[in-house]
């Protein structure tokens, strides 16, 4: 069975860090661009970073770079999203989702497997 499963998330305070973790089971991320996304409620999902299937290629939402950092480890088959200099406004629930995406790839609709999230709270 296909799984995306998420970690990393918690609370944090304004300026901190956190690494979240995307991991797959029950298949490879070798041909898989991943995305992250992340949501609040009432709002829609938005996509915050993506890399290609080899690494080569990032994307990021305007909103993140500079401050946010998208890696794989193909072998652990994991993607990971270093986040720093965390704001308030960065708190959401956040998801990875894997698909075969060419070229602009922060659009959910292009995302076909997606993990159940993690939340990420930024806050005094």
């Amino acid at each position: 069975q296909l799984q995306l499963v998420e970690s990393g998330g918690g609370l944090v305070q304004p300026g901190g860090s956190l690494r979240l973790s995307c991991t797959a089971s029950g298949f490879t991320l070798d041909y898989s661009t991943i995305g992250w996304f992340r949501q609040v409620p009432g709002k829609e999902r938005e996509g915050v970073s993506c890399i290609s299937s080899g690494g080569s290629i990032t994307n990021y939402a305007d909103s993140v770079k500079g401050r946010f950092t998208i890696s794989r480890d193909n072998a652990k088959r994991t993607v990971y999203l270093q986040m720093n200099s965390l704001k308030p406004e960065d708190s959401a629930h956040y998801f990875c989702a894997a698909g075969r995406v060419g070229g602009f790839c922060l659009s959910k609709y292009d995302y076909t497997d997606w993990g159940q999230g993690t939340q990420v709270t930024v806050s005094s």
